[in-house]
């Protein structure tokens, strides 16, 4: 190994973290939006990009010219985005920001889907930076190390800026107090604005820059939101140089973990997050972040209206007879909403009375799916005795990893929960000697006794169980404290509240409920696969807890319910159904800022 080479290939990849995770920063800290849409803007940027660099002629100046204009653009995308969208919801609880933002992430895909075809576009090296330098005695290629060079221009600038501008000198101020910014008769909006622009034009500049050595495709926006919460979580949320540290030290954590460990490249970045935030809970350089504004359950747990009684009655009647009315494909599709509505609800009891927001939820599923599958392969054991491990591994799993996250509040305790999850992920995908890799488990099968109906009927008694146990347990005493430690922690302590023993006790239940519907959806489907713990999958639970209500017992039924329905109905009728379906998200975020059963409870007690 060229100890040198790889340290300047570290820098390299150092620069496009920088420049995606810069933006991400600057917007967080000063309009504390959770801006999920980010990875989306660095796609455009690939794509843009593309689109002008190969209408241009070979040369340094339009090379230049080329990527100055792709984040020119990408500004101005940023302008549309704040004034049309988030402008509305910078009042709104900050996971329903994240929702909203998540529809932009649908309604892009399919934008970009239409506007440049399925392909992976690719762009030469400029032949001006095709060559190599000798460096310490080894080969390096030009072009990374100008994009060394537009780390270290990039971060300059920025700094002049936000220290010796008065633009900078308010951004500051914005992100320290916002209320004393306003009163001193600044124009929040268009310092709100100008931060976008900023934001959304250095992720299109990282996504023009990044396209040379990769392709502009449709699969880049998740990873790359990801590698920028990433780095804006180690470096400090807020934090400038706090992004620059961090990114330095993933660059490098990458570029020599090829090398040294090229079988835990996957984890060892979400590695090093999770002990990041295990020592310094605020990041490498940053402040204390406030609570993820998520929205709060009822303080009481009032009486079911009796019409609600029965809708629900109903529904459950219907449901029993559903085998003997549909057939096969929609009674597949009606056990993917119950295996849904008991993952929705198992993130729900984390969520809203317990106040842990989780962006990798789907880490319990995983590991529940896995057991279950590997229970089957290996051990050649029944389904009741997989059904049994699954939960049991994944509330284990949650127990060990609690002791961690419960010290944690905010934005800080969703980004490890999404470093856990992106670790089992990870070991999931790159173990192929237990997990078979991106092959899967295969042959996961129910028993002959169960058939078709009788393992409908098996996920409906489990799955509609489970939800209401999770339900009751927060009409007694422990649900009650739970509340009480979420709205008022010292409070809590001080009436003799065990306040981290009942969130970790409350991470338990909620892993072994999502381990639980993990196991009947290994059977469901017959395998696992590594996206049983991908972020999708946690990001779909997310979906369905906030589109219901996360201050509702009722809204992570509703929300699953809905939100699997839609999407299995727009994927049958439409071949755009991110766009509709993106589109039906932010409008009913501006809508029912409470969700769908929030605003029926509110319009009920009115």
């Amino acid at each position: 190994m060229d100890f040198v080479v790889q340290l300047l290939d570290g820098l390299a990849g150092a620069s496009t973290l920088f420049l995606l995770s810069a933006g991400l920063t600057v917007i967080f800290g000063v309009t504390g939006v959770v801006n999920f849409a980010h990875g989306s803007l660095f796609m455009l940027g690939a794509y843009v990009g593309w689109s002008v660099l190969t209408r241009l002629p070979s040369g340094p100046i339009p090379f230049t010219l080329g990527v100055l204009a792709t984040a020119a653009a990408l500004g101005g995308i940023g302008v549309l985005l704040e004034v049309l969208l988030l402008r509305r919801l910078y009042r709104a609880p900050s996971l329903f920001q994240l929702l909203a933002t998540f529809g932009v992430v649908l309604m892009v895909q399919d934008a970009a889907l239409s506007l440049w075809g399925p392909a992976d576009l690719t762009l030469p090296r400029p032949p001006w930076l095709r060559a190599a330098v000798v460096v310490a005695g080894s080969r390096f290629p030009r072009y990374d190390l100008a994009l060394i060079g537009v780390f270290l221009l990039v971060a300059g600038a920025l700094w002049l800026l936000f220290n010796r501008t008065r633009w900078g000198t308010l951004v500051r101020a914005a992100a320290e107090n916002r209320e004393m910014v306003a009163a001193l008769g600044v124009d929040q909006r268009a310092l709100f604005t100008s931060v976008f622009a900023l934001g959304a034009a250095l992720a299109g500049l990282g996504g023009a820059l990044a396209l040379p050595d990769g392709s502009a495709n449709l699969q880049m926006d998740l990873p790359a939101v990801v590698d920028a919460f990433v780095v804006v979580v180690i470096g400090g949320l807020g934090s400038l140089p706090g992004a620059a540290l961090a990114s330095l030290l993933i660059g490098e954590l990458q570029s020599f973990g090829v090398v040294l460990l090229p079988r835990a490249t996957l984890v060892l970045v979400f590695a090093l997050m999770a002990v990041v935030l295990v020592l310094r809970p605020n990041g490498l350089l940053g402040r204390p972040a406030g609570a993820v504004r998520a929205g709060t359950a009822e303080g009481t747990v009032r009486a079911t209206p009796r019409p609600l009684v029965l809708a629900g009655a109903v529904a459950l009647l219907v449901a029993i007879a559903a085998p003997l009315l549909v057939g096969p494909a929609l009674l597949a599709i009606a056990t993917e909403m119950l295996l849904a509505m008991l993952f929705a609800a198992s993130l729900h009891f984390m969520m809203g009375p317990a106040g842990m927001p989780s962006f990798g939820h789907a880490a319990w599923f995983g590991i529940g799916a896995y057991a279950a599958g590997l229970a089957s392969r290996d051990l050649a054991a029944p389904m009741s005795v997989g059904l049994l491990l699954a939960p049991l591994a994944a509330g284990t799993a949650a127990a060990l990893f609690g002791w961690f996250v419960v010290r944690l509040s905010g934005v800080y305790l969703a980004m490890l929960t999404l470093a856990f999850a992106q670790i089992v992920w990870s070991i999931a995908f790159q173990w192929v000697g237990l997990t078979g890799g991106d092959n899967g488990i295969l042959g996961v099968w129910p028993p002959a006794w169960a058939g078709p109906f009788g393992f409908y009927w098996l996920t409906l008694a489990l799955c509609t169980g489970g939800t209401l146990l999770l339900r009751h347990a927060l009409g007694t005493p422990f649900g009650y404290a739970l509340r009480a430690a979420r709205d008022s922690p010292l409070r809590a302590e001080a009436t003799g509240v065990a306040v981290q023993r009942l969130r970790l006790v409350a991470l338990v239940i909620a892993g072994a409920a999502a381990g639980l519907s993990g196991g009947l959806s290994a059977y469901a489907k017959g395998s696992v696969f590594p996206t049983f713990a991908g972020l999708p999958r946690s990001v779909d639970a997310l979906l369905m807890v906030l589109l219901g209500g996360v201050g509702t017992l009722s809204g992570p039924i509703v929300g699953a319910l809905a939100y699997t329905g839609l999407s299995d109905l727009l994927l049958a009728v439409t071949q755009q159904w991110r766009l509709v379906l993106g589109g039906l998200i932010i409008a009913l975020v501006l809508a029912f800022p409470r969700g769908i059963a929030g605003a029926v409870q509110t319009a009920w007690q009115r």
